[in-house]
């Protein structure tokens, strides 16, 4: 799934010398709408998007394709007040939250 906002794929570049999704369980902090999660939760194992912000939190919710529904999850949160333990994760990024 492309990126209206990253229509050469920059974005997704990045993120894969980064980070290898395919398989893994991602915490993904400061997701906002999702933008950035479509451009890799259909490889991941399961996404986890936190971000503080209820109205962002709720586009990404309305954003989710069906095929994807099924592990990736979005919820208003903080990283520092996550409550999940840290092995629950093979990847953790900061996307939007610095």
């Amino acid at each position: 799934m492309g990126s209206i906002k990253d229509p050469q794929g920059a974005e997704l570049r990045a993120l894969e010398q980064v980070a290898d999704f395919s398989g893994r369980r991602v915490l993904e902090v400061g997701c906002g709408d999702g933008r950035m999660t479509w451009l890799y939760a259909d490889r991941a194992a399961g996404v986890l998007g936190i971000d503080n912000e209820e109205e962002l939190i709720a586009a990404a919710q309305a954003a989710t394709p069906p095929a994807l529904a099924d592990r990736v999850r979005f919820r208003v949160g903080d990283a520092q007040e996550l409550g999940e333990p840290p092995q629950t994760f093979d990847v953790a990024f900061l996307s939007w939250s610095l």
